[in-house]
């Protein structure tokens, strides 16, 4: 009997017929590894689901209840099988192991959302359906989204793979593609022989051009191949990147694929300035016409162009003039001599943070009208269809051009340009309902009842977005009605409580200190200038705190540290402007940010001073700390845009002038004393007191009304209360 009952036994294991007690039915000896490894995977999940907070519980529940219940049966089903063999049964337990491991690792990954845990196992269950019949399971991965056909592509692979393994791994390369066009060139270079590598190409060349530019100039079996595209888009970008100035090509993009312009009408012109601006500004007004009804055709490349047309208008011709400021205006403006008033006009539009207000005003507006045998404003907004002319008409008010403008044709015509000036902005971009704002203050103080024309235009737009419901255009014209009524101070409206901002008329002392109870300051200076500016402008702030006993000065090779030595600690930083290869200039802000950063002092005051090429460099450099930001010659909508990202309370002054002694020095003084005294920062008495300093020399008033001190910003301010009112 016991010998009997020991062979027995010894047959049974063999066979693998016995029972784990651990389990609610028999298990065979030899399987129960792969049993606990689905375990230990399915233990790994449900802590990965208690920690996790990206699903909510009941979401959590259904994902415990595919992924270990509905496992949990199919582990029953596959042990139990009466038809495979015990290797076919090891193999699909480990597929289940492999589907949870790869759930588990890429749980919440991109393209593998935790919500697929039921289509997955369900999925699973088909594909080996499929695979016992020694079918292929491309099918079911064909059927499903990325994620889950990459799990199962895994599972289906040992011992032995399924026979719809390769062609699954094809359709999965198309299916990431979709998912992400812009790494297509990158994952095509070492899969060149797919059968569908060229029409791979056209789709992530139409969806990166620039991309695609940088892949076809390689000089690679690659490049090659998208060079010779059959697809015209991609063959034309192909034919750009084989020249040097392939990237002067790209503006005319759309023309060139509409073959109205070649390659070769582009090379008799990209070496010349003049005559590729002219050519850029021809583009520009035929892509603008594009954009009106009925056809509303946005051009491709159109960033392009636009970016192209600002470089050359700003380097080739405003750059000149402005550079010329003290030469007479027959050799300042004789650059300005072979363009046209529509080209004239694009100087304009496209330099508004950079061009000179004696440039705007003794050369490039004035010539526009000169150029055109009717002199007429409203021909000129038709001759260029509409394109940038609310900008056009926020700068003729800041340079008080306005009235001469409008002047040019008849009344009727002029009221027109107005309403549309307003209206529509609910369709606009931000920077057009900016220019509307910034322009009222101008309009304001020099003609009354044009003020009055726009402010009714705007109360008639906001009733007419509320009779629509629509929202953007209730909230845009709701804070452009306030803030123009808040241009009458003698209706004393309390825009911070209007518009939910903070307060805009004054600054209190105590939020200027630190913990340590510093105001600390940092200004920004720029020495790699050929004319010297940044020296100047150096030794001209030092002025003000040399020699000065209530200033103590303490300096190194690359920067100067201020320190009040009276009254309320003050702290000034500045850096030298240095000349030199490698930008010194960056390199000593760099070190001067990493010592401040050091000592733990956060600057809440930020002062630029340079040319508005290098305002891009002091951009970079201002931290969220910052509550006044003196932008000097920069005040253009872009650049009070990137210093409201960075701290959205900050009062801005600008100019739209490059900065000057004559102004900056008594600012700074204003400033300086208010904060040695621990005095709150009242703009409006400030600048009243600043006006009646000026009010006797006519040059240094002349200069200081280029200077917008933050309660009349409105510019900065609509974009704090539209920014705040859309977030809600």
């Amino acid at each position: 009997m016991r010998f009997h009952f020991f062979l027995f036994l010894f047959v049974a294991i063999l066979s693998g017929a016995s029972a784990q007690t651990s389990y609610p039915y028999p298990v065979a000896r030899d399987r129960m590894l792969f049993h606990d490894n689905i375990d230990r995977q399915q233990n790994n999940l449900l802590e990965i689901l208690a920690k996790s907070n990206v699903l909510a519980e009941n979401k959590k529940q259904i994902v415990k209840e595919a992924l270990v219940d509905r496992v949990d049966k199919l582990q029953k089903v596959i042990e139990q099988d009466t038809v495979l063999s015990s290797n076919d049964k090891k193999r699909y337990l480990r597929g289940l192991e492999f589907m949870l491991q790869g759930y588990d690792n890429n749980f919440n990954k991109r393209d593998f959302p935790p919500s697929m845990a039921t289509k997955l196992v369900a999925s699973f269950e088909k594909a080996m359906l499929l695979d016992k019949k020694n079918l292929s399971i491309e099918p079911v991965v064909a059927e499903n989204d990325y994620g889950i056909g990459q799990i199962l592509v895994d599972c289906f692979l040992l011992p032995y793979q399924n026979v719809g393994v390769e062609p699954s791994r094809l359709i999965l390369f198309r299916k990431y593609c979709s998912l992400h066009p812009s790494e297509i060139l990158t994952k095509l270079q070492n899969h060149l022989d797919l059968p569908f590598t060229d029409s791979l190409i056209v789709v992530a060349g139409h969806n990166d051009m620039r991309q695609l530019y940088d892949f076809a100039a390689a000089d690679n079996s690659l490049g090659q191949r998208i060079r010779e595209s059959s697809d015209t888009l991609v063959h034309v970008i192909g034919q750009m990147a084989t020249s040097k100035s392939g990237q002067l090509y790209f503006p005319f993009l759309d023309n060139l694929l509409k073959g109205k312009l070649t390659i070769e009408d582009i090379d008799k012109v990209k070496d010349d300035g003049l005559n590729y601006y002219k050519l850029l500004v021809k583009t520009r007004l035929d892509y603008a016409a594009r954009l009106l009804p009925p056809a509303r055709d946005t051009a491709l490349e159109m960033a392009a162009l636009t970016q192209m047309l600002t470089n050359k208008a700003r380097d080739i011709f405003v750059n000149e003039i402005n550079g010329l400021h003290d030469k007479p205006d027959a050799i300042r403006f004789k650059v300005l001599e072979p363009l046209s008033a529509e080209e004239l006009y694009y100087l304009i539009v496209l330099s508004e943070d950079v061009i000179y207000t004696s440039s705007y005003v003794r050369g490039v507006y004035p010539e526009i009208f000169q150029r055109m045998k009717t002199p007429r404003g409203d021909s000129l907004i038709m001759q260029v269809h509409g394109d940038y002319f609310r900008k056009f008409i926020k700068m003729a008010a800041a340079y008080n051009t306005l009235d001469h403008f409008l002047s040019t044709m008849p009344k009727e015509n002029a009221n027109t340009v107005m309403k549309a000036f307003t209206i529509g902005l609910e369709k606009a971009s931000e920077e057009d309902a900016v220019d509307v704002a910034d322009s009222y203050s101008s309009i304001f103080e020099k003609n009354p009842a044009l003020a009055k024309f726009v402010l009714h235009e705007t109360k008639w737009n906001y009733k007419r977005n509320l009779a629509a419901n629509n929202k953007k255009g209730i909230i845009i014209y709701n804070l452009l009605q306030t803030l123009f009524e808040s241009a009458d101070t003698t209706k004393k409206i309390d825009l911070s409580a209007r518009l939910g901002i903070a307060p805009i008329y004054k600054i209190d002392y105590s939020s200027l200190r630190d913990s340590a109870g510093r105001v600390v300051e940092q200004a920004f200076f720029y020495g790699n200038d050929e004319d010297k500016d940044g020296q100047v402008s150096f030794a001209d702030f030092m002025a003000l705190f040399r020699g000065k006993p209530e200033w103590k000065i303490t300096e190194n090779p690359q920067w100067v540290s201020i320190t009040s030595t009276r009254g309320k600690p003050v702290y000034i930083f500045a850096n030298k402007p240095l000349n030199g290869l490698d930008d010194p200039d960056e390199k000593a802000q760099d070190d001067l940010g990493a010592y401040l950063e050091e000592k733990d002092m956060k600057p809440v005051i930020y002062i630029h001073r340079g040319h508005s090429y290098h305002v891009s460099s002091t951009l970079k450099r201002i931290q969220p700390s910052a509550k006044i930001v003196v932008l000097g010659s920069c005040g253009g909508y872009n650049n009070l845009s990137e210093v409201l990202k960075i701290s959205d309370d900050a009062h801005i002054i600008s100019s739209k002038q490059v900065g000057t002694r004559t102004v900056n020095e008594p600012i700074l003084q204003a400033l300086n004393n208010d904060l040695i005294s621990g005095r709150n920062i009242e703009w409006l008495s400030m600048w009243r007191e600043l006006e009646n300093r000026f009010k006797n020399d006519a040059v240094a008033k002349d200069r200081f009304n280029d200077y917008i001190p933050p309660y009349k910003n409105l510019g900065a301010i609509f974009i704090k209360a539209y920014r705040k009112a859309m977030e809600k």
